[in-house]
Formats: C-alpha cells, structure tokens, sequence
C-alpha cells in the first residue's frame, strides 16, 4: 500500500516515476503486474473529444448606472442570464442567434449560423474581444435598461468552465439503418450503413481505467482545458450501474463526472469549438485525470486492452430512446477503421482524437515531473448506486402552431 502523501512527497523531492497509460500498457508487455507496482507511482490518462454538455460561468462586473442582465448575447449566442445582475452561464451548444447575425462582425471567416457556445467559450480564452449586448430589467436599484461593449477574458471578473457532464465512461456507436443521410452529434451517418462513428478512446480513456472510481471523487485535481482543473460532482446522467463485463467495464454509457476550472488560465489548444453539420455547436476538451498506484488493484484494471472493451451499436435511423442495437462491438476492432455489420463491410471513424488524448497524459505527465502538479485527497466519493431515468410519459403536450 501507498498513500497519496507518500506520493506527492516524491514529487516535491524529484524522486516520482510516472508513465502514460500508454506506457504502462506497452510494459506489461515485458513485466508483471507485481513489478509494474514497485516501479510506478502515478499513471497519467488523457482525452480529447466533443464534450458538449460544457459552459462557462461568466461574471462582467457591474455597470454605472447597475444593470440587472435579464436577456443577454455574446457574439450573437444567447447567454442564460437567470442569475444575479451580471452572473452569466453560456452553454457550449446554444446556437447563435439569427436576428443577431447581420450586426457581427464575421471575423472568424465561418457561417454564423454554424457558431455556438463553444466558439464563444474558445474566443474568450484566445484572449479575443466578445461583443456583448445585454437587454435588463429596470428597478430602483438597477436602472440602466441596456448594455453594449466588447469584452474578453482580462475585463470581467471571472470566467469559469462548469461542465455538468464531461468524460462518459464508455459510449455508443452510431450507424444507420435508413435510406436517407442522418446529421447527428455523432456527425453525419450514411444511409444503408454507409458509415460508422464512435466516440470515445477505448483502452486509454481515463474512467475505463478506473472502473469502479476507487481513485477519484469530489475534489480530485485533474488535467481540464491545459489548466489546473477538479472534479466538482457527479455528471449528469451519471450511470454507474450499467451492465458491466467480468473485467468491471461497461457495456455502454456509464458513469459521467462535472469538471470546473479557471477559463482566464485555459489554453486554446485544449478547448476548440467545433460544429455538427445540421445538428449544432459543441466543445472539443482536452481531460486528463492523474491515477496514484496506491495498489496493484491499480495496475491490474489499467492494463485492460481495447480487445476487452466493447460498446454497443446503434441504429439512430429508430427516432426512439431505446433503438435497435446490432451488438456489441470490440475497441480493437473499432480502431481497425471497418467493422461487419449483417455480412457488410462498414467503415468506421471516431470523434476523440487519439493523438491529442495521448498528448494531454504526456503532458500531465510532465507537470508531475516537474513538480508543476501534485496530487490531491478527494473529499467525498462519485456514487455508485445511481439508476438513469428516462422521461417515458408523453404527459400533456403543448400545441407550438
């Protein structure tokens, strides 16, 4: 056994060995399990893929006179306003509003109706100027009635990503069925399975690693955005009791974690707005989550393949919840680039970018060794008990025509 304290007391004396997960992979190839303990102290994980269930927390400051924000656009893209005066959330995938467009400039060389949040989000963190125009609610104690400046990440007083669910524990892969193109958060799918896309890292995604999140809870300090990040809550549709394989994987979406860090430190490499052709805007994250080797436990659940990974393949041309599946699929295979479906030959890509998840535990990596990063005691652990609950009732349904 080993303790946390242990561990960040060799970092703080230079004397810490860390690898990737990548690494530790390739070297189980030539040693034990048994020896991979007594050699290793942390292991490093990384990914970047969409992430679009992502935000930033903005607060501008107050004007003179006081504005009490009640509707708000930041370069065109609403932003929720529901707070106090100047307390902002702008969601990664609100898309730009219309009526707004012909009064942006369009710097960025891209349609307007293609921006969303997390181009925004992307921009305040390059540094750039965001305009703002702010519509408000007149009181004695705030009467300004409007608001219009530009603004970057050095003029307002925080801006935070709060992501409620980041870093799915395994996901789906999407196919189509149908006879006509389907534009979806997976991207495009051809008709007649035409094409097939996943998302997600297989064996080195950080939570495949960690199945059962022994390691990690409220407060672990992590890898968010090329900054100093922590893992605030649970995620939203946190689902930890999916089906699960001997090896304690699950067989689809699983546990989600919420992710907050400082946006005014990000890096724009690690933080990339991105759009889906007719389905919207999303945020592409960079997330890496540090694992201290307090057992061989540690090593033993790290060293799973992406031969032991599988994820389901669903047909999205059923616009239904729960759509047919035509099983389950190996990462292995999945990274092959083509799979069988029903006899056929289907290609097969992803969304996470491999060489960009390898990057983040690298460069995690590093900040470890060079005593930039240690590791921290969570204060409460993720919940391993939660259902998912599905909106199954039509209920009342309201006429828009």
């Amino acid at each position: 056994m080993r303790t946390i304290a242990e561990i960040n007391d060799k970092i703080n004396t230079g004397h810490i060995v860390v690898w990737t997960v990548a690494q530790l992979k390739e070297k189980l190839k030539e040693i034990t399990i048994k020896e991979a303990f007594k050699q290793v102290d942390v292991i490093c994980t990384g990914t970047f893929e969409p992430m679009e269930s992502s935000g930033a927390m903005i607060n501008l400051g107050h004007t003179d006179p006081p504005i009490k924000i009640r509707q708000c656009w930041l370069d065109g893209v609403p932003a929720y306003a529901g707070f106090g005066a100047v307390d902002l959330y702008l969601g990664a995938t609100m898309m730009v509003d219309s009526g707004d467009i012909s009064e942006i400039d369009n710097r960025q060389n891209f349609s307007y109706l293609e921006k969303g949040g997390g181009h925004v989000i992307e921009a305040l963190i390059r540094g750039e100027n965001v305009q703002l125009k702010a519509l408000g609610q007149v009181t004695d104690c705030y009467p300004r009635p409007s608001f219009d400046t530009t603004i970057n990440k050095d003029t307002i007083n925080q801006f935070y990503l709060y992501n409620p669910r980041n870093l799915y524990q395994n996901f789906i892969v999407g196919i189509n069925g149908g006879d006509r193109l389907l534009y979806t958060y997976l991207g495009p799918l051809q008709p007649r399975l035409g094409n097939a896309v996943y998302s997600n890292t297989g064996a080195f995604s950080p939570l495949l690693n960690d199945p059962d999140l022994d390691l990690i809870g409220i407060g672990t300090k992590i890898f968010l955005g090329g900054t100093i990040g922590y893992i605030a809550f649970e995620g939203t549709q946190h689902f930890p009791l999916q089906k699960r394989l001997p090896n304690r994987t699950p067989i689809g979406p699983a546990a989600t974690l919420a992710l907050i860090g400082n946006g005014k430190e990000m890096d724009p490499y690690w933080v990339r707005g991105c759009y889906f052709k007719n389905y919207g805007s999303s945020l592409m994250l960079g997330v890496g989550i540090p694992f201290p080797v307090l057992t061989e436990e540690v090593i033993l659940k790290c060293s799973i393949q992406d031969k032991d990974i599988v994820a389901p393949v669903m047909d999205f041309s059923i616009p239904r919840r729960i759509r047919p599946t035509f099983g389950l699929v190996s990462y292995a295979q999945l990274k092959t680039g083509k799979m069988i479906i029903e006899g056929k030959s289907v290609r097969v890509a992803p969304l996470a970018s491999l060489k960009r998840s390898l990057e983040v535990a690298e460069l995690l990596k590093q900040w470890i060794e060079n005593k930039q990063f240690t590791l921290s005691e969570f204060v409460a652990k993720i919940p391993t008990d939660r259902s998912f609950l599905p909106q199954d009732s039509w209920g009342s349904q309201i006429n828009l025509q």
